[in-house]
């Protein structure tokens, strides 16, 4: 009995000890697949701004034409339809009415398509989370964590809703493409730039000046 007792712990160990590690590698696998949900709907949510900005800018830049043609298509039909009247003078004013009030369109289609125009603006200027990222770590002379990295980045975007789950994936996988390196103190991993990023970032200002 006591030798069959034994085996059943030592059994019962090992099935808990690849049961906790099983454990350990669905929840970092969930970890990122999360993250790259979250990246993808971000993508996905700037590039459906952009298209109702792209169309709001051709029905803005494209209506103009068609609704000052039917402006002036319309003009002749008022004196055919007053012409029985006896008298032409008011379907005239009336014909010149509609010629002063139909100029104001266009103009106001134009104003919608400057601020259309500077709302892509905008979005375009956004940068992502990887170049945010990424540039922290250039900026850094000493290792940072990835919730280091999140708490410094949550402070200069506050409107990002920055996740320390999501800053960790986007470094590993800035370490799997040799943009930045993985260093691990205890129990504690810590992530620098990679020297081959940055060193040309330091150059451009210095080829700039050159230049100029």
């Amino acid at each position: 009995m006591t030798e069959s007792q034994t085996r059943t712990t030592e059994l019962t160990s090992q099935y808990i000890a690849q049961v906790t590690g099983d454990l350990e590698r669905n929840t970092k696998e969930q970890d990122r697949i999360a993250a790259d949900i979250e990246a993808l709907q971000e993508q996905l949510r700037a590039l459906q701004h952009d298209h109702a900005v792209l169309v709001t800018m051709q029905e803005a830049l494209g209506g103009a034409r068609p609704a000052a043609e039917a402006d002036t298509a319309a003009v002749p039909a008022v004196p055919h339809q007053a012409s029985p009247a006896p008298r032409p003078g008011k379907p005239k004013k009336a014909a010149a009415g509609t010629k002063k009030t139909a100029p104001p369109k266009p103009a106001a289609k134009s104003s919608s398509a400057k601020s259309s125009s500077a709302k892509a603006s905008k979005t375009a200027a956004k940068p992502s989370l990887v170049d945010l990222i990424r540039g922290h770590l250039e900026q850094q002379s000493e290792p940072r964590s990835a919730a280091e990295v999140t708490t410094a980045l949550t402070q200069a975007h506050p409107d990002r809703g920055i996740k320390t789950t999501v800053v960790r994936t986007t470094l590993e996988n800035l370490v799997a493409k040799s943009h930045a390196h993985r260093t691990k103190q205890g129990s504690s991993v810590f992530y620098t730039a990679s020297a081959a990023v940055a060193e040309p970032a330091a150059a451009g200002p210095q080829q700039e000046a050159a230049a100029g």
